[in-house]
């Protein structure tokens, strides 16, 4: 079972909740925007800019045509519906863990850059864990860890 998989809070309320949740907790700048299967949430605070990629479904998988158990075809209108339905549901979700992490960080138990480490846009354009995650699977298939400074090798 799906986080709010029945929510009937639209996507453009979730970003708005979103937004506010944001600047309550401090951030001065906020933008999102999406493009076919991606959406995207950006904000800045404490000096860090933070930016959260939101996969959405795919418009044209089989659980949006056709019904569950029975598998019968639905109307364009039907599976449109059960498609929305699965971006509100993803929407609620990102709304919950940004608002879990900054309900964390003003109660003291962790800080910006630890709730949102993986999050952080780098100079670049890419996110700490983008820039990372390749880096750790080396380690990992190596056994070994990368060299601190690799121009001095």
């Amino acid at each position: 079972m799906a986080y709010a998989e029945k929510t009937s809070v639209s996507v453009a309320r979730t970003k708005a909740d979103i937004e506010e949740i944001v600047q309550k907790y401090g951030a001065d700048q906020f933008v999102s925007g999406y493009k076919a299967d991606t959406a995207v949430i950006g904000f800045s605070m404490a000096g860090r800019q933070i930016k959260f990629i939101l996969p959405l479904p795919d418009k044209q998988d089989r659980e949006y045509w056709y019904t569950p158990g029975r598998g019968q075809k639905r109307t364009e209108a039907a599976a449109f519906s059960a498609w929305e339905q699965a971006c509100r549901s993803r929407w609620r979700a990102l709304y919950l863990i940004v608002k879990a992490k900054l309900e964390a960080v003003a109660a003291g138990i962790s800080t910006v850059e630890r709730e949102f480490f993986y999050d952080i846009v780098l100079p670049d354009g890419r996110t700490a864990g983008e820039w990372m995650a390749p880096q750790i699977e080396i380690a990992y298939e190596t056994g070994q860890m990368p060299p601190m400074l690799p121009m001095l090798n």
